[in-house]
């Protein structure tokens, strides 16, 4: 059963969203694809999609194909300066694919259906001892342009590498914006790898949000709060945004009214049998409290309500649940006869039961609980979960104890 408001691909392979942009109306959204696979394979494409929100999107036919000196196209950023757009991709080959190299690409007509790549403009400096590099990300500073690239050294050591432009074409390689050890542990571990370093400004800080990576095996999305100059990025915090193992590859754009959002790779959601595998989240917008990150559902998903506020069945099998839990309140949401989650609230911790599985997640005030078929998002102050369920069929039923419930079917 395929979700009806995260996008998946008709058939085929997806995970990390990249280059969103609301342009004449419409977001235009990008991600990594393997066409024909349920599983990922090194040759990945850009995927194109486009829509009036995040979560009714169209797939459009594919952005950037490997070939022409390109074994993979994997992640990267969409800029536009005035009237001139290009994407900024990590291009990969065989053998040492996790050593890419950025490549240009630019639009061949209007609706950015076709794309003409151009140079190679950035690899990896060879004075560091480099394992990892890829995922570029480029910001617009007072005298020109930036753009960060995710490293890993031999020793275990994440950085975002620091580059500098004045028209998107000529790079130079500026130094280290920001590294931390894997053996840094206190108060968040955030990996030996750090994909898809991405640093803006919010709410008066700076702040890097990245995946955390180790030895080949993807974690979750992890943060730091600090300040930034020149390059440079001086943290003053570290946190953890997203729990479970779902969601991952948080993507950074402005929405239609310029605010910070992050939309997600979800693993594990996927219909082998009808050929498509993994979809992407529903969007965040971001604010910050201290030094706390807070990714809170998109006002989007609020205007695909279709029914008032209520407790109970709900027709259809996607719903918005707003839940005000006291300690020791517990919800669960059914389908028929079987329970696709149960969630217990500790006062500071969740409780998440799904498929027999039970995982943990900080919790603060309100909780948001979305259930699309067959994915599941959860999220409060502290962070976000995500995780594949059982798929519902016909509709399902909210129930709990201790505290307001209200439930919103969507369409």
């Amino acid at each position: 059963m395929r979700p009806r408001l995260h996008f998946t691909a008709e058939t085929g392979w997806i995970n990390d969203p990249h280059g969103i942009t609301f342009r004449d109306g419409v977001y235009h959204a990008f991600y990594q694809y393997v066409p024909g696979s349920t599983v990922w394979a090194p040759n990945c494409h850009w995927g194109h999609a486009v829509g009036p929100d995040l979560l009714s999107l169209k797939e459009l036919p594919v952005a950037i194909a490997p070939g022409d000196g390109d074994g993979g196209i994997w992640t990267g950023s969409l800029v536009q300066d005035g009237e001139d757009t290009r994407i900024l991709y990590t291009s990969t080959s065989q053998p040492d694919i996790g050593i890419g190299r950025i490549r240009i690409a630019t639009p061949t007509d209007s609706s950015w259906i076709g794309w003409e790549k151009g140079d190679f403009v950035a690899d990896a400096p060879p004075e560091l001892d480099i394992i990892a590099y890829r995922d570029p990300f480029i910001r617009r500073e007072a005298d020109g342009w930036r753009m960060f690239v995710g490293a890993g050294l031999r020793d275990g050591t994440a950085m975002a590498l620091s580059y500098v432009s004045d028209d998107l074409e000529g790079w130079a390689y500026s130094g280290v914006a920001l590294q931390r050890s894997t053996r840094e542990r206190d108060p968040v571990w955030t990996g030996a790898l750090w994909e898809c370093p991405q640093i803006f400004d919010l709410d008066g800080r700076a702040v890097m949000v990245s995946s955390v990576w180790d030895d080949d095996v993807l974690h979750y999305a992890g943060y730091a709060v600090g300040d930034y100059a020149g390059g440079e990025f001086v943290a003053t915090s570290w946190g953890r945004l997203t729990y479970g193992d779902s969601l991952y590859a948080p993507s950074l754009f402005q929405d239609a009214d310029g605010r910070p959002c992050l939309s997600f790779w979800m693993r594990g959601i996927a219909d082998t049998e009808a050929g498509w595998a993994s979809a992407h989240s529903v969007p965040y917008i971001l604010r910050l409290d201290d030094e706390l990150l807070i990714a809170e559902p998109h006002p989007d998903l609020a205007a695909h309500r279709v029914e008032p506020a209520r407790e109970g069945d709900i027709p259809g099998v996607v719903a918005d649940i707003e839940w005000s839990p006291d300690p020791g309140a517990t919800l669960s949401i059914e389908s028929g006869d079987r329970e696709v989650a149960l969630l217990r609230y500790r006062g500071d911790h969740l409780t998440i039961e799904t498929e027999g599985t039970a995982s943990e997640m900080p919790a603060r005030g309100d909780v948001r609980v979305i259930v699309d078929g067959p994915v599941l998002e959860v999220s409060s102050a502290a962070g976000v979960f995500g995780a594949p369920i059982s798929p519902a069929h016909g509709g399902i039923r909210v129930s709990g104890s201790g505290g307001r419930i209200e439930s919103f079917p969507l369409a």
